[in-house]
């Protein structure tokens, strides 16, 4: 359902939107954990390792689309609260046209040089195999994620967190049965569970089509809305990249920090792999309710921004702030006393040196979730406003913090001085976020109050 954002208050739209959003991005990542579960239990270290060697490639390209889809849907939420519903539609056809573009060439250009791109990443050779061919799995079905939340971001922005979810459910739950299937009964081992994890996707892209086509007349798209005017359009596409390609470079600066963690992870043996990747997603799941949060944040930013309701911006981040600092300190608690149970629900018994090794980076990374919570609330709040510049050069921080941490450290202390890379990084990226929200939203106040003064002199 349609909500608008800029009426009510601010903190209880903002979490009855959030609820949804984290229960749909627990269901996102079941698509992952479902299959690095069912992969280590049922086909071994080695192939738990193979789908975590080339996992922070898998997000890269995942950061790219989901960051390029939600820049795009800042300009649909805008126009949105700007109660401009013809800019909505064109919104959601220059955006399908422009991601549509991108994703196809992307797929193409990846796909070329996977062999490259895994020799760089030090993936080890008896695990190579699995590797590569999960992972060109997942870069032709590209398509579909592109689509898939492209869909969910647009939906989101017109204040509906809701039907994602129900698509994102029915989904997940599809996952695990065909990975299950390709995986038990087909025998396909690890490239089973990326054609399930792509599958699946295709299924939350129809089951989001009819719902707007039954729930949504705002988004029903005529014929004039593809007509595309060099004149008029070309400005469009510029605004809308203006934004998307920021956040599209952003999260891509996120995810080479990570492929390079991964890449020096990648050196020190199966184990170690393993228990980065089980280590990983846990923390994906720990920091969950921060960033979806920081999801529905930003919605609320984007369209009382096309409001131009400064004031209720501001006071919608300092609340979400410190909802997130409180969340933040309950996770690191969870870590530190229950890491290692969670981190033996996937990997099973019999494997200590996993588990001790995974549970020492999640002992290390929670203490520092505080920063960590501040840098989802900045950044989605300096998207809402359409500002893609300062959340970049904070990623360009991030990956060089993460980078000289990650191998400078390794040299000198060996695996240990990877867990200390994303602190390291979030830190960084903390201090540059909060300094350019507070200055750009002061700015805009004073403007707005500028405006007004004038305003009433004329």
């Amino acid at each position: 359902m349609i909500n608008d954002l800029t009426k009510g208050a601010p903190l209880k739209l903002m979490l009855l939107f959030s609820i949804p959003l984290l229960i749909g991005n627990i269901f996102q990542q079941f698509y992952n954990i479902a299959d690095i579960i069912i992969v280590g239990r049922t086909l071994g270290m080695d192939a738990l390792a193979a789908v975590g060697a080339v996992s922070p490639l898998f997000f890269l390209i995942m950061f790219i689309v989901v960051g390029l889809t939600n820049g795009f849907s800042v300009i649909t939420g805008q126009r949105f609260g700007a109660k401009d519903y013809v800019g909505v539609r064109r919104s959601v056809t220059m955006s399908t046209i422009l991601s549509s573009v991108f994703t196809i060439v992307f797929s193409i250009v990846c796909a070329v040089f996977m062999n490259q791109i895994l020799f760089l990443m030090n993936v080890p050779q008896e695990i190579y195999k699995d590797a590569y061919y999960y992972i060109q799995i997942v870069v032709f079905g590209l398509i579909t994620v592109n689509f898939y939340n492209l869909l969910a971001s647009i939906i989101r922005a017109l204040g509906d967190s809701m039907t994602p979810l129900y698509c994102l459910i029915i989904a997940s739950i599809l996952n695990i049965f065909l990975a299950l299937l390709f995986i038990l009964k087909f025998n396909w081992g690890v490239p089973g569970s990326a054609v399930a994890v792509i599958l699946s996707q295709a299924i939350s892209i129809v089951l989001c089509l009819l719902y707007v086509k039954k729930y949504f007349p705002i988004l029903h798209l005529k014929k004039s809305d593809w007509v595309f005017d060099w004149k008029q359009d070309c400005q469009f596409a510029l605004e809308h990249l203006r934004v998307g390609a920021p956040m599209a470079v952003q999260f891509a600066i996120l995810g080479a920090g990570i492929l390079i963690i991964q890449s020096v992870c990648n050196s020190f043996g199966s184990d170690v792999i393993a228990a980065f990747t089980a280590a990983l997603r846990i923390e994906q799941m720990a920091t969950l309710p921060m960033i979806s949060f920081g999801v529905a944040l930003a919605a609320f930013v984007a369209q009382n921004f096309g409001a131009g309701n400064f004031s209720r911006i501001r006071f919608g981040v300092k609340k979400a702030s410190l909802i997130n600092i409180g969340l933040s300190l309950f996770m690191a608690f969870i870590m530190h006393f229950w890491g290692g149970f969670f981190v033996r629900i996937f990997v099973g018994s019999g494997n200590d040196n996993v588990v001790e090794i995974a549970h020492s980076y999640l002992f290390i990374s929670s203490i520092f979730y505080f920063f960590l919570a501040q840098i989802f609330i900045y950044r989605n709040a300096l998207q809402g406003l359409g500002r893609a510049v300062i959340p970049l050069i904070a990623s360009i921080g991030e990956l060089l913090m993460r980078a000289f941490a990650a191998v400078y450290l390794a040299v000198k202390i060996g695996y240990f001085g990877v867990f200390y890379a994303g602190p390291i990084a979030w830190i960084t990226a903390s201090i540059v976020l909060a300094a350019g929200y507070y200055s750009t939203i002061k700015l805009f106040i004073f403007k707005a109050q500028q405006k007004l003064r004038e305003c009433r002199h004329a």
